[in-house]
C-alpha cells in the first residue's frame, strides 16, 4: 500500500471551527501513529459549509442536518479531499451515492453540559430565566421539564455563547461535554447533565471519518483506527434516527451502552413545544443493536398519537 507523504499528503477534509479543527487533528495524528508516519504527511482542509455562513437563523428554517456536511462531501467525491471528519450528531443518516461513513474514533462524553455563569444546576436556575440554545432537542427537552423558563436562539461557537452569556442575551446554555473535552476548555463552567435527565442527541460525542467507497487505500488505512465498540453503539442509535426519519427538524434523542455482551438503548422523542415526552428502552444481545433501534422507534412511534410530528 502506497502511504501517504509530505509530497503527497492524505487530504482531510473539515468545516473550520476549532472544535472541528481539533477533531481533524486528532484523526491526523491516530492515523500518523497507526502508520509511524510524520504530521506533514497529512493536509487538513478547511471548508465552509451553508450551516458555518448563515448563523442568524435556526437550523430548521435552512435545511437541517445536511447544511453542515454537504460541500464537504461534494469535495470528497469530486478528490479534492480524501477523507471527511464530522461530529457525528451532525451526520444525516444517509450517505450520497459513492460514500460511506463507517470508520469511528473512541467515544467522548456523551452528555449535554450545562453551561451558566453564576454556577448553580439547571434545577436551581430560577422560575422565569432565559436559556439559550440552537437545538430543537435541547429546547423540547427544557420546555417539557421546565416550562416556566424562556428559550432563545443561541448559535455559535464556545466563545460566542459565552459572550452572549455575559452581555445578558440568556442566563445560561447547554453545550456538549465531549466538544469541551476536547477543546480543552477547562475554564468554561460546566455541569453535566445526567442522561436520565436530559438523554443526548443520538451519536453525541463520537467522531465519523467518511470516505470514497471505491478508495481501497483509505479504506485499509481507517480500519486501523476504527473504535469497535463506539461502532457497536452508533449502530444501535443511527438505526433508530433512522427509523424516525430524524433531521435537526425533530426532537430526538438516544444512546446506546454496552454493558458485558449487552446493548442498552434508551430513546425519547418529543413535541416541538415540549408538551410531550416519550420515553422507553430497550435491551439485547449486542449484535442485535440495529434490530432494537428499529424496534424501539417503532415502539415510540405506536404511542405517538396524530400531529405528534408536527414537522412533516
Amino acid at each position: 500500500m502506497d502511504m501517504p507523504t509530505p509530497n503527497t499528503p492524505l487530504k482531510i477534509g473539515t468545516r473550520g471551527s476549532p472544535l472541528a479543527l481539533a477533531q481533524a487533528n486528532e484523526t491526523r495524528d491516530r492515523l500518523a501513529t497507526a502508520f509511524h508516519l510524520p504530521g506533514e504527511a497529512f493536509q487538513i482542509v478547511t471548508i465552509k459549509t451553508t450551516g458555518d455562513r448563515v448563523i442568524d437563523r435556526p437550523l430548521k428554517e435552512i435545511g437541517g442536518k445536511g447544511l453542515f456536511t454537504r460541500e464537504i462531501e461534494e469535495a470528497l467525491l469530486s478528490g479534492e479531499i480524501d477523507i471527511a471528519v464530522h461530529s457525528m450528531k451532525d451526520m444525516p443518516v444517509a450517505q450520497p451515492e459513492g460514500l460511506t461513513l463507517d470508520t469511528y474514533l473512541p467515544r467522548e462524553d456523551p452528555r449535554d453540559a450545562f453551561i451558566s455563569l453564576d454556577g448553580g444546576t439547571l434545577a436551581e436556575l430560577p422560575e422565569g430565566r432565559v436559556v439559550g440554545t440552537s437545538s430543537l432537542r435541547r429546547k423540547a427537552q427544557l420546555l417539557n421539564r421546565r416550562p416556566d423558563l424562556t428559550v432563545v436562539e443561541f448559535r455559535g461557537n464556545v466563545q460566542t455563547r459565552l459572550r452572549k452569556l455575559a452581555d445578558g442575551v440568556a442566563n445560561a446554555t447547554f453545550l456538549a461535554m465531549a466538544g469541551l473535552n476536547r477543546l480543552g476548555d477547562d475554564d468554561v463552567p460546566r455541569l453535566p447533565i445526567p442522561e436520565d435527565e436530559m438523554l443526548p442527541a443520538v451519536a453525541q460525542g463520537a467522531i465519523g471519518i467518511e470516505r470514497r467507497v471505491a478508495d481501497d487505500r483509505v479504506t485499509e488505512m481507517l480500519a486501523a483506527i476504527h473504535d469497535h465498540d463506539t461502532g457497536l453503539r452508533l449502530a444501535a442509535e443511527r438505526a433508530f434516527l433512522a427509523r424516525l426519519d430524524g433531521s435537526c427538524e425533530t426532537p430526538i434523542a438516544g444512546l446506546a451502552e454496552l454493558m458485558g455482551d449487552t446493548l442498552r438503548l434508551r430513546g425519547e422523542i418529543l413535541r416541538t413545544d415540549g408538551s410531550e415526552c416519550l420515553a422507553d428502552e430497550i435491551e439485547g444481545p449486542i449484535a442485535d443493536g440495529p434490530e432494537m433501534g428499529r424496534q424501539l422507534a417503532d415502539a415510540l412511534l405506536s404511542r405517538a398519537g396524530d400531529g405528534f410530528f408536527d414537522w412533516k
